[in-house]
């Protein structure tokens, strides 16, 4: 097989050729940016460049997207362009070629409002079930690309998988008062009970989903850590989620005390992946057990992987007020 990687500078983009060429595999890297692990430089907006690279392809990992750090440098045009046409155009191309499987990174922003409880609601329990709300050009034009990839498997035979990926990333939270409150490492950790994963455990189920493709066809899936939480859990979880971790961990106070960590006071919205790791048999090795593990050793919860990675940044310049103004 030979892999069309898009996004190959960004973070998930990096990930996957990384990985792809440790296994020995025949990958080219595009990416309008250049770092060690694009091959071609060039927008997936222009239909001839993306023709010329889709040439002997059999896999496509379509991770290049402009995202929610862009949205108040870039206008909507660009959005749609990057995130829309440009998949577009590979769909296009792919069709075309007769590529064997076309992974598409959306993203769990998708969802959007619909992840918004009213004062007094539970938390939100967010499976592929719950309808999106898109609140921003970003989740916009990724629906729309997820569509796309609907109906290339329906008109055209492409096998589609769209991956809706939580946090992965390891760039400073954009949140000014979460920043103030809680140190970077508390910040995800935190966020791995409900709305976050290791670049590595994504990496795994693009390659998985790959393998599954051919077979499936087309659907969506969420990709993120396995939470702990239940649907029971979520009348508390908004208001008292420290109460409901320790019933369920109860060495976190003693572990979290001994680091200078708090949990957040309560939770709206909780990510889940039983789909995923059903269909996909996907099975997502860094959560918050790992967490506390890594913590009871005195050791680094992030994997080899995402600490290779590292931050990248969003943006050329600097901002005052935080890693992208929001």
């Amino acid at each position: 097989m030979k892999y069309l990687v898009t996004g190959s500078s960004g973070h998930l983009g990096e990930a996957l050729v990384r990985t792809l060429r440790q296994q020995n595999q025949q990958v080219l890297g595009i990416d309008i940016l250049p770092s060690p692990f694009t091959d071609r430089i060039g927008s997936i907006a222009d239909r001839e460049f993306v023709k010329a690279c889709m040439q002997g392809i059999t896999v496509v990992l379509h991770a290049a997207t402009l995202h929610k750090p862009h949205i108040k440098t870039h206008t909507r045009q660009d959005f749609i362009d990057a995130n829309t046409t440009g998949t577009l155009n590979l769909l296009e191309e792919a069709a075309l070629s007769k590529v064997q499987s076309f992974i598409f990174t959306s993203t769990t922003s998708t969802f959007g409002d619909a992840m918004a409880p009213g004062p007094g609601d539970p938390a939100v329990w967010v499976t592929e079930e719950l309808t999106p709300v898109p609140k921003n050009i970003y989740g916009v034009t990724k629906t729309a690309a997820e569509d796309l990839c609907k109906l290339f498997f329906r008109n055209h035979g492409l096998p589609c998988l769209v991956l809706r990926t939580s946090r992965f990333f390891l760039e400073l939270d954009d949140d000014p008062s979460m920043r103030g409150k809680y140190v970077d490492a508390n910040i995800k950790a935190n966020e791995f009970l409900y709305r976050r994963g290791d670049i590595a455990d994504i990496v795994e189920a693009h390659l998985l989903a790959v393998e599954k493709a051919p077979e499936i066809g087309f659907d969506r899936y969420i990709i993120t850590a396995t939470t702990p939480f239940t649907q029971a859990d979520l009348p508390k979880l908004r208001t008292d989620a420290p109460a409901i971790l320790a019933t369920k961990f109860p060495s976190y106070p003693k572990l979290y005390g001994e680091n200078g960590w708090q949990m957040f006071p309560g939770i709206n919205r909780v990510y889940v992946n039983d789909k995923a790791r059903t269909a996909l048999g996907w099975q997502p090795q860094y959560d918050f057990d790992h967490i506390l593990a890594s913590l009871a050793k005195g050791e680094d919860y992030r994997s080899p992987l995402a600490q290779s990675i590292g931050i990248k940044g969003y943006h050329d310049q600097s901002f005052e007020d935080g890693p992208y103004p929001v």
